[in-house]
């Protein structure tokens, strides 16, 4: 699996090289916290996915038991720590891409809170 990574918020830019025959994943809009967090926030989340201008639907995961293990320095846990939470959020999960270039725009909002990827990737022909 080759994880695509989202935002903390806000839009960018991004390119990235894929090895070929990697199934691709990345969230459009998640979170971690209590049941109740993850609650007020699915209750809203709405996102949108284009790969090669193709519509995508992004599965939805409503609040599923998670271990968060993190590192020093972790942007959002700011420590090295490990912890259960419940995570939420939309989240896509692609078969690997065809070599050559690829087009993938990823948007997720929930509330006043969204995130935004244009990905440029380029998947690497076989090695074989």
């Amino acid at each position: 699996m080759w994880f695509l990574a989202g935002t903390f918020g806000g839009q960018v830019e991004r390119a990235c090289k894929v090895p070929a025959g990697r199934p691709i994943a990345f969230p459009l809009v998640n979170r971690f916290g209590d049941r109740s967090d993850c609650a007020a926030f699915m209750s809203n989340v709405r996102g949108t996915v284009r790969l090669d201008g193709r519509a995508i639907e992004p599965d939805t995961y409503q609040g599923d038991l998670i271990t968060v293990q993190s590192a020093q320095g972790n942007a959002v846990t700011g420590e090295e720590e490990r912890f259960t939470a419940t995570g939420c959020g939309l989240w896509v999960q692609l078969p690997s891409l065809a070599p050559g270039k690829h087009s993938l725009k990823i948007r997720g909002q929930s509330d006043d809170f969204s995130t935004g990827v244009d990905y440029a990737l380029s998947v690497a022909a076989s090695s074989e």
